[in-house]
């Protein structure tokens, strides 16, 4: 997915941008870049982040960064911060976001006699497409209003220029953007948890498609919001951290919710609740509290050195840094009813060999409660799950399994218990070896995010896109 953070200050905020982009790792698992402007131009840094911290590659760069402007990514796609010079001016850009006609866009830019300088792969760079699209405009408001209108997918960006920073959320507001502020300064992040510890309070979320100006003096807003919104859903199950809020609505808050709404519709005895770390956590602690069940630990994740399971990006390494981290407690396990909460099921790889060692230290049952339901529909819109082939989704396995040719049938499967539901559900079960499997309906979903379903993206369950 990835996130970004850009501030403006009338004293230097390297150390702030510095660790605001940081807040944003569990985003993003490819590439981190920052770029400062000063009196003298611009200073730009960019390293792979896939087996490290952002924190540990970009600390040697901080004595040569200094400015009272910058801007900072993690992305799980191209190479960022660019620096782009036009008739607008030298401008830095970072963007968030999935750009589904990035083809059609690049063709018709050739078509034009331009050219792209950043083709490493032979691929076009999404965010030099972008910078592209802003330098046809008569300005900087016109160029990202351009951007808006001619892309489908998602993109939301900040712009680093010689009069302040720009950002601009997606037209559809799929990806936040939050705008925040302290005495002499104002920053715009993906995530509202960067502000806490930098002294930042939020100042406001920008609506879909709106675009706002930030100067050390205030905030100044360029295109009013629209009318029609579709946040991603994910955002509050699985991506957002549990600090952070997206149009006012806490993440660590709505997957209690989410826990609290399963437990509801359970009936299954058991001794003890857990989360699989750590999105399943607030899901657990909702289950547990609402259903006066103890929580526990079975697993427990070991941090000091291993990365993040999704950071490498071969899939057999992700795996087994994924069994590496997770480390059983037999005292927890033997002899017990496990229920576990997980924000999803993807795959089910990983999820199949945790399941496997707690039967191996003597689990009674292992029930699952995924907090959301079974995904069927790869996400189109933030790049999630779009590295693995739609067969590559445990869901979609199953069906194949059931129907062959699977495709008129999805709209069926992700009907909440219809007859195809409920032996798709029973196939992932088997397939995963539970004891039980219930998954999250989605108007229970809803009801835990408190956003009306319309003003939702919910297209990886049930292809719903209303725009």
């Amino acid at each position: 997915m990835g996130g970004f953070f850009g501030e403006i200050s009338k004293v230097d905020c390297v150390l702030d941008v510095y660790y605001g982009t940081d807040y944003h790792s569990h985003l993003g698992t490819k590439r981190g870049g920052v770029c400062v402007k000063n009196s003298t131009g611009y200073s730009r840094a960019i390293h792979n982040i896939e087996n490290d911290y952002f924190r540990s590659k970009f600390e040697p760069d901080l004595p040569k960064f200094n400015g009272h402007q910058g801007i900072g990514v993690i992305s799980d796609t191209d190479a960022q911060p660019l620096i782009i010079g036009s008739h607008l001016g030298t401008f830095g850009i970072v963007t968030v976001g999935k750009i589904n006609n990035l083809e059609q866009l690049g063709k018709q830019a050739y078509g034009k006699r331009l050219h792209f300088s950043e083709m490493s792969g032979g691929e076009m760079h999404p965010t030099e497409l972008v910078a592209m699209l802003i330098c046809e405009g008569e300005s900087f408001v016109d160029g990202i209003r351009k951007v808006q209108a001619s892309i489908q997918g998602s993109c939301s960006l900040l712009l680093l220029t010689e009069k302040g920073i720009y950002a601009a959320r997606d037209r559809l507001g799929r990806t936040p953007v939050i705008i925040g502020k302290k005495a002499d300064a104002y920053a715009a992040s993906s995530e509202s948890c960067s502000f806490h510890n930098l002294g930042f309070e939020i100042d406001r979320y920008l609506g879909p498609g709106e675009i706002v100006s930030l100067t050390p003096d205030g905030c100044e807003q360029c295109r009013a919001p629209g009318e029609d919104l579709q946040v991603c859903s994910f955002l509050w199950v699985y991506y957002g951290y549990p600090a952070s809020s997206y149009e006012g609505i806490n993440v660590e808050r709505v997957r209690n919710q989410c826990g609290a709404s399963l437990a509801r519709n359970d009936t299954v005895a058991i001794d003890y609740v857990a989360g699989i770390p750590d999105s399943g956590i607030g899901h657990a602690i909702g289950y547990a509290n609402e259903k006066q069940v103890p929580y526990i630990r079975p697993f427990v994740k070991y941090t000091p050195t291993w990365p993040r399971s999704f950071m490498p990006q071969n899939q057999e390494q992700r795996d087994l840094v994924a069994r590496m981290k997770l480390i059983p407690v037999q005292d927890l396990i033997e002899g017990k009813r496990l229920l576990f909460c997980e924000d999803s099921i993807v795959r089910g790889t990983q999820l199949k060999d945790n399941i496997q060692k707690l039967f191996e230290y003597g689990a009674r049952e292992v029930h699952m409660r995924p907090a959301c339901p079974t995904l069927i529909y790869p996400c189109e819109f933030l790049n999630f799950s779009t590295s693995r082939s739609t067969l590559d989704l445990a869901g979609r396995q199953v069906i194949y399994e059931l129907e062959g040719d699977e495709i008129g049938f999805l709209p069926e499967y992700a009907s909440a218990d219809s007859d195809k539901n409920l032996k798709m559900i029973e196939g992932i079960r088997q397939r995963l070896g539970l004891t039980s499997l219930a998954y999250q309906k989605l108007p229970d979903l809803v009801d835990a995010i408190g956003i009306p379903k319309d003003k939702l993206c919910t297209h990886c369950w049930d292809e719903s896109s209303y725009f």
